[in-house]
């Protein structure tokens, strides 16, 4: 079911996203100030391309201050979409995998310095 899932969501999307988060990854590590958050961004990349089968551990302790100033400048929104994203794909029986994933994404998202995937 995983690998079905993950060619399905990469065909609707997850690859362009993958490549979004990949970019701005790579954007962010031009600057010295950047690099802590473009490796964030390659962490959630690499869930956006195959999310299926994968699991988001999050510890906001091990770097608060990273994590609050990712909360409010970045986080915050992207979950709130995300989780919007996911009650979407809830309403069909077919879609709930895929809310899910969304929700597993929005909970990276949130904090996502000191996550394991």
């Amino acid at each position: 079911m995983k690998t079905v899932g993950n060619v399905i969501w990469i065909i609707f999307g997850g690859l362009f996203s993958a490549i979004g988060y990949w970019l701005s990854g790579l954007i962010l590590h031009i600057t010295i100030i950047g690099i802590p958050l473009g490796k964030q961004c390659f962490k959630l990349a690499s869930l956006m391309l195959c999310p299926f089968g994968k699991e988001v551990k999050t510890d906001f302790n091990s770097h608060p201050i990273a994590n609050a100033l990712w909360l409010v400048f970045l986080g915050f929104g992207s979950a709130v979409a995300y989780c919007i994203l996911g009650l979407i794909f809830c309403i069909t029986i077919i879609g709930i995998p895929f809310g899910k994933q969304w929700f597993k994404l929005a909970k990276l998202v949130l904090i996502p310095f000191g996550a394991e995937v």
